[in-house]
């Protein structure tokens, strides 16, 4: 991080709170609201695990198992949120989705997981460190140039590398930004940073990703 990230980072902090009378649905109807609040946002989760997945277990995992155990995951841990109401609905909620299919990781992919993909931790929280495989797929699939499976795989492999040098955080700006579709005040709040060095940090990442697209031949 850089001593002007640093300062971005001191700037406006996210708002973290849910709306007060949502709380209180939560604790009288806590089951039926969580219900309405993941079925809102079921798309969107859907999403993130279909894109974070590790491509070895995408055959025989389906995304709405994950899903189904996030729920229950979620109801369970319900009296934990309205304890510590640090984050929204939304967000915690996106959290316990994240946090399961790490486990559904490790259960199937076990010591292999260790070697292969191993988790990152953003803001105390662990994900399936994924974000670079998987930004490398979505990229590659959209380019028409790309015309074979083993180029296309090749060529993944190569961008894969690249985007891993960029840091986990401006990974992270692109994934939860562009492919998640999270706002910046969403984004800057499962980043555990200021709205400001979100926002900051997703143009600086977009413009590096540009240039490793541009050194590939892979900007059309």
């Amino acid at each position: 991080m850089t001593d002007s990230d640093a300062v971005d980072d001191l700037e406006e902090q996210p708002p973290l709170r849910e709306d007060p009378a949502l709380l209180e649905r939560l604790r009288h109807d806590g089951e039926q609201v969580l219900a309405e609040a993941f079925a809102a946002n079921r798309e969107r989760f859907w999403h993130l695990v279909t894109f974070r997945m590790d491509r070895r277990i995408a055959a025989r995992v389906d995304a709405d198992d994950v899903l189904q155990e996030a729920f229950v995951a979620a109801s369970k841990r319900l009296q934990h949120y309205l304890r510590d109401e640090g984050y929204t609905l939304f967000i915690w909620l996106r959290m316990i989705v994240a946090q399961t299919l790490v486990d559904v990781h490790r259960r199937h992919l076990g010591t292999e997981k260790r070697s292969a993909g191993r988790e990152v931790s953003i803001r105390g929280n662990q994900y399936p460190q994924t974000t670079s495989v998987s930004l490398a797929a979505q990229l590659v699939a959209n380019q028409t140039s790309v015309s074979n499976s083993v180029q296309r795989d090749e060529t993944g492999q190569a961008l894969a590398s690249a985007i891993e040098q960029m840091s986990p955080l401006d990974q992270e700006a692109i994934a939860l930004r562009h492919f998640e579709g999270l706002t910046n005040v969403e984004a800057a709040q499962v980043l555990g940073i200021s709205v400001t060095a979100a926002s900051n940090r997703y143009v600086r990442a977009l413009s590096r990703l540009k240039e490793i697209l541009e050194e590939m031949n892979l900007d059309g």
